[in-house]
């Protein structure tokens, strides 16, 4: 998120609000002769910052838990991972927030990650979730965006952006280090195969730049500098509601759209197992889930009862949502990496 992206999500990060400073990082252990204890939760920084859900979901989990809850924030969701790998045993967090389906094989493979044992109820989901270790919080659908007072005529398939003339630049983002740019290397590959390196080289001239995260280069993209950005479909929902903007749009393509679920998951050494366990069924709750719409700008998983937002009516919504599992993900996505970067440095 993101996720995107993160993929990741939020627009106003770019919409000339500045940058907020982020949420205190804490990564000493918890006291237990001084006050409640410490839930520390490692996240990526929007959700964590003023502008994201973070400070009001500790807001709502601290006024039922007794206790502090504390967000690290992390530039990404791949940084999350990399942090618990290089910490170890040792680390000092409770729970990951913010890892993607297509994480989960990866961070398991760690041993760092513990069952979360929690009753999970039906979840609004473009299919099923059956994961012992990790819990879905929200979910989106990968996206090219236009403004439709610049582009009266956008591509209608991924096939029909690949046709499009050269003179039509994009801005995507790296999939080393960003979920939306992970997430569009998995789309390709999903709708090409073994021909995903000649779809890349026929993408490749309308490709302006390559960013290492969402916000530069939605941000380029909001400067006109871009016809088009990678970014979510949910994307204009913010416009709308934030900025009463109706231009920006997502572009639906006939084949199908990547999807992105992201995902919550404990620490097997996590200091309190117990509190984690209970802000990992806390995120299922209304509480939570009422929060992401409009603090994430994602689908929730379980779907508030006031319902979505009504810019979310106006939202493309995919005929077919495309992934790739995660065993696959993490068996190829180096190989799939190189694919990409021998493509575009043709």
């Amino acid at each position: 998120m993101r996720k995107f992206h993160q993929i990741q999500l939020l627009l106003s990060f770019v919409c000339g609000a500045g940058l907020p400073a982020l949420a205190q990082e804490s990564t000493d252990a918890p006291e237990t002769d001084a006050g409640p204890p410490v839930l520390t939760v490692y996240t990526y920084d929007s959700f964590a910052s003023d502008w994201g859900p973070g400070p009001k979901v500790e807001e709502a989990f601290e006024a039922v838990c007794e206790c502090d809850l504390s967000f690290v924030s992390v530039d990404s969701s791949t940084g999350i991972l990399s942090r618990v790998q290089l910490e170890g045993d040792t680390s000092p967090a409770d729970v990951v927030l913010g890892l993607d389906n297509s994480q989960v094989v990866e961070a398991l493979n760690t041993g760092l990650i513990a069952p979360h044992e929690v009753d999970v109820p039906a979840l609004d989901l473009p299919g099923d979730w059956d994961d012992a270790h990790f819990l879905p919080f929200d979910f989106g659908f990968f996206a090219f965006i236009y403004d439709e007072t610049r582009m009266q005529d956008p591509p209608d398939s991924f096939e029909a952006l690949l046709q499009a003339d050269d003179s039509m630049k994009i801005v995507i983002q790296d999939p080393r280090s960003s979920t939306p740019g992970l997430g569009l290397l998995l789309w390709v590959k999903a709708l090409y195969n073994d021909q995903a390196g000649a779809a890349w080289k026929r993408l490749a001239p309308k490709i302006l730049t390559v960013t290492k995260g969402w916000s530069e280069a939605y941000g380029m993209f909001l400067e006109e500098e871009a016809d088009m950005v990678l970014s979510y479909t949910t994307s204009p929902a913010y416009h709308q509601v934030a900025e009463n903007e109706t231009k920006y749009r997502a572009a639906a393509f006939e084949e199908g759209h990547g999807m992105q679920v992201e995902v919550a998951g404990m620490l097997k050494n996590a200091p309190n197992p117990d509190l984690a366990r209970r802000f990992l069924g806390f995120i299922l709750t209304p509480a939570f889930q009422s929060l992401i719409p409009t603090g994430n700008w994602m689908y929730p998983v379980a779907f508030p009862e006031e319902g979505l937002p009504d810019a979310f009516n106006t939202l493309v919504r995919p005929s077919r949502a495309l992934s790739i599992n995660a065993q696959g993900v993490t068996d190829n996505r180096l190989d799939w990496i190189d694919e990409f970067n021998q493509a575009l440095s043709q």
